[in-house]
C-alpha cells in the first residue's frame, strides 16, 4: 500500500467516524413534540398528546404538575376532559370519524358515535357535547349522549373553530357564519335556536372564546391586530383591544380569567398580551387597557380624542381609542404555536403558556399594576411517564387498567375515592361474579349514572378537604 492510499483510507475513516458521531448527536438531541395541548373548561386541567399517547395534569400548584392519567394509545389528536370529572372525549387518527367517551378511572368506554366526516373539534360543558365536522355541527345532550340537534351546511371549517360556553344559564355555541368575512353565529344550545349574528370582523375569524359567564365573547380575525369583545345578549361591541400596530399576526388562542375581568391573547409573535376589561373605562367610552381619564398625558390624550371624535375620521378615532395591553410576557418562541390560559392557582391569578415543544410556563400576574409578568416555573409536559410510589396508590377491586396509568386523589365526580390499582390481576368481585361479567364492564344504567354524575354542577361553597390552606395539618400529641 502506497503512502497516498494510506492517507486516503485514513481520511475516509475520519469522515465516516465524524459522520457517525454527528448522527448519534442528532439522535440524542431529538425531542418529543406535542401533537396537541388543550385546557379543560375551567382551566383546572391540561391535556397534552404525543404520537405515542396522551396525558392529563391537574393545575393546582405552582410547584409541580399533578399527573391524573396517562394513556399509551397512539395517534390521539383530541382528548377533552369534562371539568374535573373522570370523563374524557377521545378521537384518534386511526378512526377520525368516531368519538369515544371514556371513563378513564374505570378503564371503560361509556359510548361511541360515528359521523360522516372527520371530527375537527369536540367541546363539552355540563349540559351539552358538541362535535364539529367541516360543514356541520352535532349537539348532544351530555346526560344520555342523544343527538338533539344538527346544524348542517355551515361554512367550511377545516380548523374546527368553535367555542362552547361553560355556563349552564348561558349555554351558547359560537361558530363562523361566513366563509369569507368575520361573521359570527351565536346559537342557544338549550332552546336550540339562533341567538344573534354578529359582524365581528372584515376578514375571516381566527379565534373565539366565551367568558366564563357566557355573557361575552372575544373574537380575532386572521389579520390579528384587533381583538373585539361582544355581548352575547344583543351582539353589541363592548371592547376593542389592539394587539399591535406594525404587523399582522396569527392569533392562536384567547382566554378569559375565571372572574372575566382579564383577557389573554397568544399569537405567532414573541409577545403574550393580557388586557384588563374595566367596567369604569367602558362607561366613560375609553376602552379597556387605557389609563383613566385623569392620569397624566394619557388621560389628557384620551379626553381630547373623545371630545374630537366628531371631527376626526372614524378609523383614526377607533385606532386611538382602542385598548392597550395591561400586562405582557416576552418569550423567545417566535413563529411557534403557543397556547395561553388564565387560571386561579392557590387563590392567585396565573398566566399559563404552552408551546409545541411540550413546555408549560407559569407566570405571575399583578392584577393591580400589570406590566411585565414574572416567570414562576417551567414544566415539561412530554417527558417520560411519571412513576409513582406504590404506597401512593390505593388498591381496590375496581376494574383493571387496560391502557395507561391513573393517578388521582379527590376528584369532582367521585369525592371520597374511586381509586384503581396498577395491578392488572385485580380479583373479580362477588357482585361481578353474580352478574357473570368482567370488572371492566358496565351496564347501561351504570353508564347513564356516570354521565349524569359528571354533568352535575358542584356546590358553589364547598370544603376543600385536600387544601392545606383551608385545613392546615394538625398534630396531636399522645397523652
Amino acid at each position: 500500500m502506497s503512502l497516498s492510499e494510506g492517507v486516503d483510507l485514513l481520511r475516509q475513516g475520519l469522515v465516516t467516524g465524524i459522520a457517525g458521531l454527528m448522527a448519534g448527536g442528532e439522535e440524542d438531541t431529538e425531542t418529543t413534540q406535542a401533537t396537541f395541548i388543550t385546557f379543560n373548561q375551567d382551566t383546572t386541567c391540561v391535556s397534552v398528546g404525543t404520537s405515542s399517547g396522551y396525558s392529563l395534569y391537574t393545575l393546582n400548584s405552582t410547584d409541580a404538575l399533578e399527573p391524573v392519567y396517562q394513556s399509551d394509545e397512539p395517534d390521539v389528536y383530541i382528548a377533552e376532559r369534562l371539568f374535573s370529572s373522570s370523563l374524557v372525549a377521545v378521537v384518534s387518527n386511526s378512526d377520525p370519524r368516531t368519538l369515544r367517551v371514556c371513563h378513564f378511572k374505570k378503564g371503560t368506554e361509556i359510548c361511541r358515535y360515528s359521523y360522516g366526516d372527520r371530527i375537527r373539534a369536540v367541546r363539552m360543558n355540563r349540559s351539552r357535547l358538541v362535535v364539529c365536522l367541516e360543514e356541520s355541527l352535532y349537539i348532544h345532550n351530555i346526560r344520555d349522549m342523544k343527538v338533539i340537534h344538527t346544524i348542517r351546511d355551515t361554512p367550511p371549517n377545516p380548523s374546527g373553530l368553535i367555542s362552547l360556553s361553560c355556563d349552564n344559564t348561558h349555554c351558547y355555541l359560537a361558530y363562523p357564519g361566513h366563509s369569507h368575512t368575520g361573521e359570527l353565529q351565536i346559537f342557544d344550545t338549550i332552546n336550540l335556536a339562533s341567538r344573534v349574528i354578529i359582524p365581528a370582523h372584515e376578514g375571516q375569524l381566527a379565534a373565539l372564546q366565551f367568558s366564563p359567564s357566557g355573557t361575552r365573547i372575544a373574537t380575532a380575525s386572521e389579520k390579528g391586530t384587533v381583538i373585539r369583545v361582544f355581548s352575547t345578549h344583543d351582539g353589541s361591541k363592548l371592547y376593542e383591544l389592539r394587539r399591535g400596530l406594525k404587523r399582522t399576526a396569527s392569533i392562536y388562542s384567547l382566554s378569559f380569567s375565571p372572574c372575566g375581568s382579564f383577557l389573554a391573547c397568544s399569537s405567532n409573535t414573541e409577545t403574550i398580551h393580557v388586557f384588563k376589561l374595566d367596567e369604569k373605562l367602558k362607561e366613560t367610552a375609553v376602552l379597556a387597557g387605557s389609563p383613566p381619564s385623569d392620569d397624566g398625558w394619557f388621560g389628557y390624550i384620551n379626553t381630547m380624542v373623545s371630545a374630537s371624535a366628531g371631527y376626526l375620521p372614524s378609523q383614526v378615532t377607533d385606532t386611538l381609542l382602542q385598548g392597550r395591553a395591561f400586562a405582557s410576557v416576552h418569550h423567545n418562541q417566535t413563529g411557534t404555536k403557543t397556547l395561553c390560559a388564565l387560571a386561579m392557582i392557590r387563590k392567585s391569578l396565573r398566566l399559563l403558556i404552552c408551546n409545541e415543544e411540550g413546555f408549560l410556563l407559569m407566570y405571575s400576574l399583578d392584577t393591580e399594576e400589570g406590566g411585565d409578568c414574572s416567570l414562576i416555573k417551567q414544566f415539561k409536559l412530554v417527558e417520560s411517564p411519571t412513576v409513582l410510589d406504590q404506597n401512593d396508590i390505593v388498591e381496590t377491586t375496581d376494574a383493571p387498567i387496560n391502557q395507561g396509568n391513573y393517578f388521582f386523589k379527590n376528584e369532582e365526580t367521585f369525592p371520597g375515592g374511586l381509586f384503581l390499582s396498577n395491578n392488572p390481576d385485580v380479583a373479580v368481585t362477588y357482585s361481578d361474579k353474580l352478574r357473570n361479567r368482567t370488572t371492566n364492564e358496565m351496564t347501561e344504567s351504570e353508564k347513564f349514572h356516570e354521565m349524569a354524575a359528571a354533568a352535575e354542577t358542584p356546590p358553589k361553597t364547598c370544603f376543600l378537604l385536600d387544601d392545606d390552606g383551608e385545613f392546615p395539618p394538625v398534630a396531636f400529641k399522645a397523652s
